[in-house]
């Protein structure tokens, strides 16, 4: 599968970002080898640039499936995959941003082992391990490595993994906020280069308007509002996103975190204006394409010349890499610091920084094989947010205001019944297909199953308090 297809001076300005990526991320590693603070948290140091050059670039992954959907409904992309992740981003700055920092704690499980107990922070830590699995782009990583060498998916998948794994193995969170600081600025680069070959030849309108379906300039892409309601609800990922957590509670003081996420808003904004302008050009330009998946590397290489054509691809691999570094890096901290450290009661520093790197290593094992079974970028996406955000929604929002939460045993039962309810969903539906389409019990999301199980057992515990809520 070769799309694109290089020049020398491409593959020169390839190979050079890729070495500079790993000189980033190694010299990060020089300094990210002190306490376990150190090397998870940078010593809780992060300024206001590289909080949003982190949280922006590893936020925002999945350029392929952006590419996909606008060149099949259009600006409903921005109004999907942006609009409502701005509302949400920006509650959690208002509402839990200052909460986070806080309370200085390392991570997510973290929260909920001091809040909570023992066994809700262990079935947190795996409902968070999962949440956080970077699997989605290590298989966008793969199809981009795809694309240009005509690899199969395994050694793709190997090679991707390799290089985003080590790096992030050695320097821990330093390397991680090192090199995502050049892809923050890359993935801006290389889609304002596409842009500035195509406005100039096409201008903006007329043109995309008499191209275009009429649909595609609509807020819904024709879609059904229901099936936009749905996409709203997924957007609450925000809220419990491993990301904003660990950066938060990165930052140097609980200011630098709230100001940096209204930055990274704007930041998103731009880009989801430029990528989503990008993917009507291609649904214009090139409106018979068999994968649109594809959209953005097909588009690349109809207009693009040398040089410019590897300067996008840069732009795309930076997306999709720096997002991956980071995920594996909050998965391994996950998979290490907090369920093996904690099973095994060593908790020295020592011992955290190995059980973290020994988690980066099983993270990304994991997600090679995860991506073997689901080789599909939207399969593993739907199936994270299904069945990882019911169980955690309600526990960890709650956690950070008292008043609203309710005991351990009983938040435990409202985490596993989030996830068992919507996991015996899905697989019902899974198993009974209609025409190739799952048919869940009642027509309902397993996603909202799972939110009413958890939901019911909160309700229930706070009508019975003495003072109501």
């Amino acid at each position: 599968m070769t799309l694109l297809h290089f020049s020398a001076a491409d593959w020169i300005l390839v190979a050079g970002y890729m070495l500079f990526l790993l000189y980033l991320g190694f010299r990060g590693a020089t300094r990210g080898r002190g306490s376990s603070e150190e090397f998870i948290l940078g010593g809780r140091l992060l300024t206001l640039p590289g909080f949003v050059a982190a949280l922006v670039s590893t936020w925002y992954g999945g350029i392929l499936g952006v590419g996909e959907f606008t060149y099949l409904y259009g600006i409903a992309n921005w109004f999907v995959f942006g609009f409502p992740y701005y509302l949400f981003a920006i509650v959690f700055a208002l509402l839990f941003a200052h909460r986070v920092r806080s309370t200085g704690r390392f991570s997510i499980p973290d929260q909920l082992y001091a809040v909570y107990d023992r066994k809700t922070g262990l079935l947190g830590s795996v409902l968070v391990f999962f949440n956080s699995s970077p699997a989605p782009y290590v298989l966008m990583l793969a199809v981009l490595l795809q694309v240009v060498t005509g690899w199969a998916l395994l050694p793709a998948l190997l090679t991707g993994t390799m290089v985003s794994v080590i790096y992030v193995f050695t320097g821990g969170f330093r390397a991680v906020v090192r090199t995502d600081l050049l892809q923050f600025t890359l993935m801006f680069a290389g889609f304002f280069v596409l842009l500035l070959f195509l406005v100039p030849a096409h201008g903006i309108f007329p043109f995309l308007s008499d191209e275009l379906p009429a649909a595609h300039l609509t807020l819904t892409g024709g879609n059904s509002w229901q099936y936009i309601l749905v996409w709203f609800f997924i957007a609450l990922w925000t809220l419990v996103a491993p990301q904003f957590h660990q950066f938060t509670l990165s930052a140097r003081t609980p200011g630098t975190a709230r100001r940096g996420i209204y930055i990274s808003v704007a930041c998103w904004f731009v880009f989801d204006t430029i990528t989503t302008l990008s993917g009507l050009y291609a649904r214009a330009l090139l409106p018979d394409l068999a994968q649109p998946s594809m959209a953005f590397p097909l588009l690349a290489e109809e207009v693009l010349p040398s040089v410019a054509k590897g300067i996008f691809y840069i732009g795309m691999l930076a997306t999709v890499m720096s997002t991956t570094d980071g995920l594996t890096f909050i998965a391994g901290l996950t998979a290490g610091r907090d369920i093996l450290s904690t099973l095994t009661g060593r908790t020295d520093d020592g011992s955290v920084t190995r059980y973290t790197q020994y988690g980066i290593l099983f993270t990304a094992l994991f997600s090679i094989a995860a991506v073997l079974l689901f080789p599909s970028v939207i399969s593993l996406w739907y199936v994270i947010g299904t069945l990882f955000i019911p169980p955690l929604l309600l526990p960890l929002g709650t956690s950070y205001f008292p008043r609203f939460s309710i005991p351990a045993t009983p938040t435990f039962a409202a985490m596993a019944a989030g996830f068992l309810f919507s996991a015996a969903s899905f697989v019902t539906g899974q198993l009974n297909l209609s025409d190739g389409l799952p048919q869940y019990p009642f027509n309902i999301e397993p996603m909202y199953a799972g939110m009413a199980a958890s939901l019911s057992v909160y309700l229930m515990h706070w009508l019975r308090r003495p003072e109501r809520i």
